[in-house]
């Protein structure tokens, strides 16, 4: 019952998808300062690089850069292919990679919905069904390996801005959680998903009108608007992930957990 022992995530293998910035780079820096081994892919090869060499820096631990494209299956094969050729099972997949697309109603297009629905939706699935056998491989009753889909408050409640693709792709992110959790849980994979919030990152300064100048942004605007007055921090969605990935989290089963701050029950 000691707190180290409920909440390690120390020797775990972890990957984390759309790693490279944001939201997924927080996790992942939670999972390195506590002794994960941790992958991180992206679609840009340069961006994902750079990240891996800047989350050791900053945390120690093992970072392996994996970039691929995972609104399609020919990229969700290459990185299910590199990490079965470098592991022989998977203790944690965080599903994070994801897009966004806005536009008014009248003239957004299908390219919009597509692209959103491709990399949120269907890259979620085909990935875990590609790497079902890696999350199976290492676990047991005692000690279940977990999947953890980001999905979004966007999901829950009407978004805030003209992203009509984007929280329906969430919507359905957590229905498939909520049916990929009580279909995996009898094969000690247990699924959950977290729903953020507003967070410092590329995606949210676009759409507060910063064009993805995330240093630029004045998140302290931002967070005065939120119930808790400020935005997410690492600590916040890093401790949420780890909980789920932990001893603590063993018996949490197919939820989706907001991280908001609030929002969704004000």
């Amino acid at each position: 019952m000691k707190i180290n022992d409920l909440f390690s995530v120390d020797g775990k293998i972890a990957l984390v998808t759309g790693g490279s910035r944001g939201i997924g780079e927080m996790i992942a820096a939670g999972y390195l300062a506590n002794g994960a081994k941790v992958y991180i892919s992206s679609r840009k090869a340069e961006a994902c690089d750079a990240a891996a060499e800047r989350l050791m820096a900053a945390h120690g631990g093992e970072c392996i850069s994996v970039p691929a494209d995972l609104s399609g299956l020919e990229g969700i094969g290459v990185l299910a292919e590199a990490i079965a050729a470098n592991e022989d099972h998977l203790d944690i997949l965080v599903n994070n990679a994801g897009v966004s697309w806005g536009a008014p109603l009248a003239e957004f297009p299908e390219k919009g919905w597509d692209k959103v629905m491709d990399t949120n939706v269907k890259g979620v699935f085909f990935l875990i069904q590609q790497l079902l056998p890696l999350l199976e491989a290492g676990a047991t009753a005692e000690d279940p390996s977990r999947i953890i889909n980001i999905g979004s408050i966007d999901g829950i409640r009407s978004p805030a801005f003209e992203t009509y693709s984007y929280g329906p792709s969430k919507a359905a992110v957590h229905a498939l959680t909520r049916q990929l959790g009580g279909q995996l849980a009898p094969r000690h994979v247990i699924v959950n998903a977290i729903a953020p919030g507003p967070f410092p990152t590329w995606m949210l300064s676009t759409g507060v009108g910063t064009g993805g100048d995330v240093e630029g942004t004045d998140w302290d605007a931002v967070g005065r608007t939120n119930p808790r007055g400020r935005v997410g921090t690492a600590e916040d969605i890093a401790g949420l992930a780890i909980f789920l990935s932990s001893r603590a989290g063993a018996f949490t089963v197919g939820d989706v957990i907001t991280c908001d701050g609030g929002i969704v029950v004000s």
